[in-house]
């Protein structure tokens, strides 16, 4: 089975168990790379065109705000074809209870009919959310499988879990 990471992954400040930080390598950006090493996937990094804020705060106003107005901002790249893909990895962190709106602009153009979706997101608290349900606006003719929720701060010690879940899974 040939599989793809779609993802979403924020650099810049991030909020790590009520502390902030600046990072060079997004949370959910790590646990995509562990999902490519174990699965041999190929990569998709979802990026606004107009990045957010580099500040946790700013970033999390303009998420919650472009949530609230239902927008689908620009991205700097788009995939429009996954017909070679048997298996899509969703991911993301958890903004206002589901994925930044980036990954809905993308979701939006693509046909998951046949696919399987493994759905996963990095998060300090949020688990999961809603965005199995989300994601399943976008694919409700694919098969879904349990998702994988993982604390940011955990990321780096995180592979065995993953390696679980998708063994669990597929």
């Amino acid at each position: 089975m040939k599989s793809l990471v779609i993802y979403f992954s924020r650099i810049d400040e991030n909020y790590f168990g009520g502390a902030m930080r600046y990072i060079t390598k997004g949370n959910t950006e790590v646990v995509a790379e562990e999902i490519r090493d174990i699965t041999g996937a190929d990569l998709f990094k979802v990026e606004r065109k107009i990045d957010y804020a580099k500040d946790y705060r700013t970033c999390i106003e303009e998420a919650k705000i472009e949530q609230r107005n239902g927008e689908l901002p620009e991205l700097k790249n788009y995939l429009d074809d996954i017909s070679n893909y048997d298996v899509i990895f969703i991911g993301g962190p958890i903004y206002w209870g589901t994925l930044p709106q980036p990954m809905f602009t993308l979701l939006s153009r693509l046909n998951f009919d046949g696919k399987v979706i493994m759905p996963f997101s990095t998060h300090e608290g949020s688990g999961l959310a809603s965005i199995v349900r989300d994601i399943k606006k976008y694919a409700p003719n694919a098969t879904i499988k349990s998702g994988l929720a993982i604390v940011g701060s955990n990321v780096y010690q995180s592979k065995d879990k993953v390696e679980k879940w998708i063994k669990e899974n597929l």
